[in-house]
């Protein structure tokens, strides 16, 4: 850092590494944090990867992994729930390497936090499982700071250390005390004011004494000092034990140790009758978690339903916890038992994934719908090309008698359009393993794979897994046709169903596009997307899916789509209260196709038609 970079401080240089808030493309930044209780999450992540780490791979006088995450927040990081999930879990597994400093100014941006915040905090952090240490007066009393951060890591309580360091917000300005300290600058009058409380030149600018110059001028040397002496404590220890050794290089690289694709069952080996894909998912995703100690498995309390879970796992846990129900772990386990915080889920799965990238692979799951509790912390994975992988079953109105509450009809959208997110929907088990393929290869990109509840039919005679690494590919060609039907997911059945009816009922012909991921296929050249769609042929496309529309207009003319919420019934039920029978299909599409031939396609470019009249 420059004193001409810190000049560009919300300046409107494209070039500055000081934006509003840290981000981590810019050297010696773990993670973006930014929307408030995401910082906080992050460093449980990272202080589990130590952990995990740690007890995977240290051996007596090999301490390879043993640092310590430190962690700074403000009075709004603890009104956030996620940021109180993380807290729970963090408490709960003992994490004693995680030690969060708490600027206690009492402040937020409408006034004194008491407006709508009277807690005692440190009595709910004591409840939480932390350790608290105190520091009255965190303006002026450097050395009671530092005997607290020195206690902190030199603590034996076997819990993450609070210290609750209570500050002055703005102290020494015109407005110490005030919200108008929270987000407004001081101004030139009280920035001159400030320099001459603390003893500077009010007349001088980015002045930095000399001894602040000698304070850290070994700061480098130090660091390298360090870095020679573990790389070789890493040579000796690969002397002792060099296969471990291997591993660990291997994961410090984000490298698998092994071809990982031979993993993943062939299509001959999947199933051919009907089958869910959320146990397709578990027949893929099971093998590679066993194998593969990258990965980092977990669920949000939902274990038997999303059917993340392989034979031989070892929870992650406190060696000492002994729950009730007897499940027993410790920190060299790679499934994790997130209990009911989807939030702190994803958050902390960022920073599990931000701990040197690639090192840890961590696999999140539960029902579709309850990603959107997740969402924040999904975006800030996606803005940070952290890869993860977050398994969302139950992701329909097939869900059945759980109701609107639990059936997902607007969500895909919202992570469709999420920037550098791949939101995957298979139709069968041979594209769930292709869904697979794509979110291990993202290595860059996070993804969430979406997963029906209902036993979905097998097609290994059209569905290929290489193509939904194109994110769409031609499922059933055919010549001449007068239509394109778009499946996606659980509803491919009715696009291949109704092409029948159509043949044999309404003389139209038509091909099946299967449309699992919208963003790997705009990676396509326009060359293999116009093969796909057939543009500019003059032949209607419509896609079928029990989702709201939205983002399907820029590859269809018209679709069977959802635009109310769903219903309790089951899930058949479900589908055909709503309209989605074979029959009802093929007769709208048809009446379509006969609209578009007697009126031309052009006079249909950009009125993007709903076929479904049965809504509610």
């Amino acid at each position: 850092m420059t004193l001409d970079q810190l000049k560009s401080y919300h300046s409107t240089r494209t070039d500055s590494i000081c934006p509003g808030h840290p981000e981590i493309e810019h050297e010696g930044i773990e993670v973006t944090t930014g929307p408030l209780g995401q910082g906080i999450a992050n460093a449980v992540g990272l202080a589990m990867a130590t952990k995990h780490l740690a007890a995977t791979y240290n051996k007596p006088g090999f301490d390879l992994v043993n640092n310590k995450t430190w962690c700074m927040i403000g009075d709004a990081c603890l009104q956030e729930g996620v940021g109180l999930e993380a807290i729970s879990l963090a408490g709960h597994w003992r994490l004693d390497n995680l030690i969060v400093m708490y600027d206690n100014n009492q402040i937020t941006c409408d006034g004194s936090v008491d407006l709508a915040n009277t807690e005692d905090v440190n009595a709910k952090m004591t409840a939480s499982g932390w350790e608290v240490l105190e520091v009255a007066d965190g303006d002026h009393n450097v050395e009671g700071i530092v005997a607290a951060l020195v206690a902190a890591r030199s603590s034996k309580s076997g819990k993450p250390v609070f210290i609750n360091i209570k500050t002055t917000i703005g102290v020494g300005s015109k407005v110490a005390g005030d919200a108008k300290a929270h987000g407004a600058a001081l101004g030139a009058d009280d920035v001159a004011n400030l320099k001459k409380v603390a003893g500077f030149d009010p007349e001088q600018s980015f002045v930095v004494p000399d001894a602040v110059y000698d304070f850290f001028s070994d700061v480098k040397a130090r660091g390298r000092e360090l870095e020679s002496e573990w790389d070789g404590l890493v040579a000796a220890y690969g002397c002792e034990y060099p296969d471990l050794a291997d591993e660990f290089a291997l994961r410090v690289k984000g490298e698998f140790p092994e071809d990982w694709t031979k993993i993943i069952p062939t299509k001959e080996e999947l199933p051919t009758a009907p089958t869910a894909s959320r146990k397709s998912a578990g027949l893929v995703c099971n093998p590679l978690a066993a194998r593969l100690r990258n990965m980092m498995v977990g669920t949000a309390d939902l274990s038997p339903s999303v059917n993340m879970i392989w034979k031989g796992k070892t929870d992650f846990q406190h060696p000492d916890l002994r729950p009730t129900c007897g499940i027993t772990g410790d920190y060299t386990g790679r499934y994790i038992h997130w209990g009911i915080r989807e939030h702190a889920m994803a958050a902390i799965s960022n920073g599990l994934a931000a701990f040197k990238k690639g090192t840890i692979l961590p696999v999140t799951s539960s029902f579709f719908m309850f990603y959107l509790y997740a969402a924040p912390a999904v975006r800030m994975g996606a803005l940070q090309r952290l890869q993860a992988i977050h398994i969302a079953t139950h992701d329909s109105i097939g869900t059945g008698e759980d109701g609107p509450t639990h059936q997902p009809i607007e969500l895909a959208a919202l992570y469709r359009a999420m920037p550098n997110l791949l939101y995957i929907r298979p139709a069968d088990c041979e594209e769930t393993a292709g869904a697979f393929v794509a979110a291990l290869s993202a290595t860059e990109t996070p993804s969430i794979i979406s997963l029906s509840r209902q036993n979905l039919t097998q097609y290994p005679q059209y569905s290929r897994r290489e193509g939904v690494a194109k994110g769409a590919y031609v499922f059933i060609e055919q010549e001449d046709a007068d239509v394109t039907l778009i499946g996606v997911g659980s509803e491919m059945c009715f696009a291949v169903r109704a092409r029948e009816i159509l043949r044999e009922k309404h003389n139209v012909k038509a091909r099946v596009v299967s449309f699992p991921c919208q963003r790997l296929f705009e990676k396509q050249s326009r060359e293999y997307k116009a093969e796909v769609l057939q543009l500019r042929t003059g032949i209607p496309r419509v896609v079928i899916e029990a989702y709201a529309v939205n983002g399907w207009e820029r590859y269809a003319d018209a679709g069977y789509s959802m635009s109310s919420f769903g219903h309790s019934l089951p899930g058949a039920a479900a589908y055909e209260y709503f309209g989605y029978t074979d029959e009802l299909i093929a007769s709208r599409v048809g009446e379509f196709v006969r609209e578009v031939k007697e009126q031309g396609m052009e006079q249909f470019r950009g009125d993007f038609r709903d076929l479904n009249v049965t809504q509610h």
